[in-house]
């Protein structure tokens, strides 16, 4: 097995795209045929492979999740106990829960076997700039 850390830097609710930086790592990892694996280990931000060719795609997606689980201040959300650490903390647990903490990319000819338009993101559910640990595995030949 073959792996590598990433730490990524956001700045708030959004979406982050590190396809390069993942790219770069199978590159170097010099494999014909595997699995790349991407974990990031925190539980209010989360992983997705979605489109980037076009930004609304992103904000389309934010602006849901948003409408979908508000902070904890919106009188919807009145049944939430987790409000310690502000009213987007357990909002952003739900939303990792609803999505995912790792991916998989299947590595087909030494390369990552994305379709045209997909990327690899950090979802983050937080308000306030955090720094995201994101382990990077190679399984194969």
């Amino acid at each position: 097995m073959i792996h590598s850390h990433l730490i990524l830097s956001t700045h708030g609710q959004g979406l982050y795209e590190f396809t390069d930086n993942v790219t770069a790592f199978v590159r170097e990892a010099g494999v014909a045929s595997a699995i790349c694996n991407i974990f990031v280990q925190h539980t209010s931000c989360s992983l997705i492979i979605q489109e980037n060719a076009d930004p609304e795609v992103q904000t389309d997606l934010k602006n849901f999740f948003a409408r979908l689980v508000p902070p904890t201040s919106d009188p919807s959300m009145n049944y939430i106990t987790h409000t310690y650490e502000g009213p987007d903390d357990m909002p952003a647990h739900i939303k990792a829960a609803l999505t995912q903490t790792s991916v998989s990319v299947p590595v087909i000819e030494g390369r990552m076997a994305l379709g045209t338009w997909q990327g690899i993101y950090l979802f983050e559910h937080r308000d306030r700039p955090h720094s995201r640990n994101v382990i990077l595995s190679i399984l194969g030949e």
